[in-house]
């Protein structure tokens, strides 16, 4: 691949265009706002000017209501010798443009399993998709030049290829992305109104679950607009859950000890189901999970700090495989919990202490 077109300068289109640009492929940006298509020319992503010619690749970077009528405007123009987008949905943008009669080999669908919260060209970076999987979503009518040319685009990205039918793709998206962005906000929400006293008590637990609920709601909107069945259906799942949670929590006020029993035995089949699901979510790079033994340091809130421990860890052979960091409220202060090998876990804490760090149990 020598030269490339993308289309949609956002937070994806940007950063494939600047992994692009870092390899050395020519890259043609183009945005409804030429305003954001600058800011991504002038962080290096590569240029306004349209292409002389028909580029190599033509990537579509757009909201999923938007890609069908990109995509076609583009092929009909010939702009490249091959195309595809990088939409979080893939089952109904093809059958739009099956539906338009245009001729598909030229074309495959293609997603990213990356982000971030904040979106727009400022916010894209060239290793957003480094170690992601990108999933392609061919037929037997995508050309094998075409299907290539997807391959090398992510492998400039530095992402992992994974292959799956777009329908299977929209449903697991559903389940791993969709529903879990509608539940982190809908926890969320029960912070608008809450009084600041409950507010201020917020830990590490209710920033992992609400985080992902600071993104932008209009990107959000077109995503699930794009893919409402799946998610609805899960959500269904759901809150039968959520109906029978609640009426194992009110059994667990009863005077009566056999409802209290039966109660519990309802929190804990969740609590179980959640521990089974849980435990399949994968580890580092993708692998099997592992569980890991937590260090718990007390730090200063102060630069370098960070780096000493690691550096004290380093000097006792200890690798970190994870860091978690839970500030204190109302003082200059955190905790940092070090997430190591189990049998690493006493020699850490034996390096540190002798270093003169605190450490919580």
């Amino acid at each position: 691949m020598r030269t490339a077109l993308v289309i949609g300068t956002g937070l994806i289109g940007t950063s494939v265009a600047l992994a692009l640009a870092q390899r050395g492929v020519v890259v043609h940006l183009d945005d409804h706002d030429p305003e954001q298509a600058r800011t991504a020319a002038a962080l290096g992503a590569g240029t306004e000017e349209p292409p002389a010619g028909a580029v190599d690749l033509a990537v579509v970077a757009a909201p999923p209501a938007h890609v069908a009528s990109l995509l076609a405007d583009a092929m009909t123009r010939g702009v490249a010798r091959g195309y595809l987008d990088v939409a979080s949905v893939k089952g109904g943008p093809r059958r739009e443009l099956e539906a338009r009669g245009l001729d598909l080999s030229a074309y495959i669908g293609t997603h990213p399993m990356s982000g971030r919260e904040k979106s727009g060209p400022l916010a894209a970076t060239a290793d957003l998709f480094e170690g992601r999987p990108w999933v392609l979503t061919p037929t037997r009518d995508t050309d094998t030049e075409v299907l290539n040319l997807a391959l090398e685009l992510v492998s400039h990205c530095r992402a992992v290829p994974v292959v799956m039918d777009a329908d299977a793709h929209d449903r697991a998206v559903a389940l791993v992305s969709h529903m879990p962005h509608l539940v982190s906000s809908l926890v969320a929400a029960r912070l608008e109104h809450a009084e600041e006293s409950a507010v201020r008590l917020c830990g590490g637990g209710i920033r992992d679950v609400t985080r992902i609920a600071a993104s932008d709601p209009r990107m959000w909107i077109d995503i699930l607009s794009a893919n409402p069945g799946p998610v609805a259906d899960l959500l269904s799942d759901v809150a039968a859950d959520l109906d029978g949670t609640v009426r194992a929590l009110r059994a667990l006020q009863s005077s009566d000890e056999d409802k209290r029993g039966e109660g519990a035995a309802g929190i804990a089949e969740v609590l179980r189901r959640g521990n089974a699901g849980q435990v399949r979510v994968p580890g580092k790079h993708g692998s099997a999970p592992r569980a890991y033994e937590a260090v718990v340091v007390l730090i200063d809130d102060q630069p370098g700090q960070l780096a000493r421990i690691f550096a004290d860890a380093g000097a006792a052979g200890v690798n970190i495989e994870d860091v978690r960091i839970e500030h204190a409220t109302g003082r200059q202060a955190g905790l940092v919990q070090l997430m190591v090998e189990p049998k690493a876990a006493p020699a850490l804490s034996a390096a540190l202490r002798e270093r003169g760090w605190a450490l919580r149990q």
